[in-house]
């Protein structure tokens, strides 16, 4: 039997210590096995509709963080370090059956979606179905988790409602998508982060600053995903190339440009004339793509990246050095150039 693939080895990370990569192992499929048996109904339908995007894959980003997060504290193993990474990746789960109905999604990791296996209702009440499991398991970590887990929630609700609401009247659109981001994205993985050094009894100064990486890691998680949209080959990524342009999704680089365009410039003029059109036609996606790669703007949004990506790695610098905290760091690196 082949070990379990960890979630960053599809990014190219490998771990520098034999015994932490052991742990991690055992960890995720420990985490694996728990996270079968949360989705498990009586009502096969019910089992099949909620275990449909889990099973198809994923990086399970946010259960390694929690692993990771653990190796701060004296008991790496115990059951509610295990029992915290299920509730984040149940949380993350219902979040994506949630955001493929709002996006009319029909392809999530290849494979269909809920909402178009099924229809709309059966993925909303998948979704709903996970966070109640989530609810469930981390009334077992205790009353502080709970608040955690629900702040959590509350910002992830309130970053999706901001951007379907859009930008509003007179605010900047890079800073107000730069805030959903931290909002539905960065504030799970900073929790995952943060639970995993709390429930292997890590001190709260050890938590907080694992809290702060994991925000500021996740942020720059999801800007590099925005870039390797424009940048990357399908064979690369496994991720179609301008997915989100086609779909008129607003991201890192394409808002850095709009704010610096020069309606003058012929390269800049054609550029927004595209971002501005339908771009379900191949040849027009595929020019727009060129133009972006080869723009200042996207030069910048790197930049972006590579900076977030240095500002976490300086909030390790309070961590007890050790094996734990040289992946964390690999873990920067790797984010940092996931857009080459």
């Amino acid at each position: 039997m082949s070990p379990t693939p960890l979630p960053a080895e599809s990014l190219g990370f490998e771990f520098a210590d034999a015994a932490l990569e052991s742990r991690v192992r055992a960890g995720l499929e420990r985490v694996e096995q728990a996270l079968l048996d949360a989705t498990q109904s009586e009502a096969p339908f019910v089992t099949a509709a909620a275990q449909h995007v889990m099973l198809a894959g994923g990086k399970r980003f946010r259960p390694l963080l929690v692993l990771l997060g653990a190796e701060f504290g004296a008991d790496v193993a115990s059951d509610e370090v295990v029992k915290a990474a299920v509730v984040v990746e149940l949380t993350h789960v219902a979040t994506l059956h949630h955001d493929d109905v709002m996006d009319e999604a029909a392809l999530r990791r290849g494979s269909s979606t809920a909402n178009a296996r099924w229809d709309n209702s059966v993925a909303i009440l998948s979704g709903d179905w996970l966070f109640a499991r989530a609810s469930d398991l981390v009334a077992d970590l205790g009353p502080e988790a709970v608040r955690i887990q629900a702040r959590t929630f509350g910002r992830l609700v309130e970053g999706q409602i901001r951007e379907t609401m859009g930008v509003g009247e007179g605010q900047d659109p890079l800073k107000h998508y730069l805030s959903v981001v931290a909002d539905k994205t960065g504030s799970l993985i900073a929790t995952s982060a943060l639970f995993g050094a709390r429930y292997a009894g890590a001190s709260e100064e050890v938590q907080e600053s694992l809290r702060a990486f994991g925000e500021e890691i996740g942020v720059a998680f999801q800007l590099a995903d925005d870039l390797l949209d424009i940048a990357s080959e399908f064979d690369q990524s496994g991720k179609t190339p301008g997915t989100d342009l086609r779909e008129g999704v607003p991201t890192l680089p394409v808002l850095i440009f709009r704010a610096q365009a020069d309606p003058t410039d012929p390269r800049d003029a054609r550029l927004l004339d595209l971002l501005d059109s339908d771009l379900s036609d191949d040849e027009r996606l595929s020019e727009t793509l060129d133009l972006l790669r080869s723009h200042p703007s996207f030069q910048q949004a790197e930049d972006d990246v590579r900076r977030r990506a240095a500002d976490a790695r300086k909030l390790l610098s309070t961590l007890p050095e050790g094996p734990g905290r040289e992946a964390l760091d690999t873990l920067c690196d790797l984010v940092a150039t996931r857009s080459v």
